[in-house]
């Protein structure tokens, strides 16, 4: 995440509307029970048809898992855009979002993390309109590629309980967009 591409990639084709009803479903099953719940088999349970059935939709879980990220995308997107224009303080408004996102969506955050990122199979676009308000806010491609990896630690440690009981992570946030700030 949080690159520009020069180079055109070979996107996804649009969903039809019972692909984007399979996708809609899938994310309700990884936002309730996790990503190991998120199987074709569960997935056609949960919508009351048989697997096989899905196929004619999605060619596979990968395509089905990529459709998940792309509407994870456009969601931080979203909370990404309304943050940066609603403060005067973007920087913080940024990683308040990104922070909310992810602890609000943990299992759908860490697919969309995780691994390497299917750009060959997410809709054209997505993916740097995630990554342009930082960009825009901070500037520097490196710059602001470093603000989100500090976000993604914080955010990765905290769901992982790694912070130690009692641990001010409001202060650890504070901290660390201050490090960004540009300095006068």
């Amino acid at each position: 995440m949080w690159s520009v591409h020069t180079t055109p990639l070979r996107m996804a084709e649009p969903l039809t509307a019972r692909a984007r009803e399979i996708v809609a479903a899938a994310r309700e099953l990884l936002d309730e029970q996790g990503a190991d719940a998120l199987t074709m088999r569960r997935l056609a349970e949960r919508l009351g048809i048989r697997a096989p059935s899905l196929y004619k939709h999605l060619p596979d879980k990968a395509a089905l898992e990529a459709a998940v990220i792309a509407t994870g995308l456009e969601d931080l997107a979203q909370a990404l855009e309304k943050a940066q224009h609603a403060t005067a303080e973007p920087m913080v408004a940024l990683a308040d979002a990104y922070h909310a996102f992810a602890l609000a969506h943990p299992h759908l955050y860490l697919l969309m993390t995780n691994k390497p990122l299917p750009r060959e199979h997410l809709p054209a676009g997505v993916e740097d309109r995630a990554a342009a308000p930082v960009q825009q806010v901070i500037g520097d491609p490196a710059r602001a590629r470093a603000f989100w990896a500090f976000g993604h630690g914080m955010v990765v440690l905290e769901l992982a309980g790694r912070f130690p009981p009692g641990t001010d992570l409001d202060t650890a946030w504070r901290a660390g967009v201050s490090a960004f700030q540009p300095r006068s």
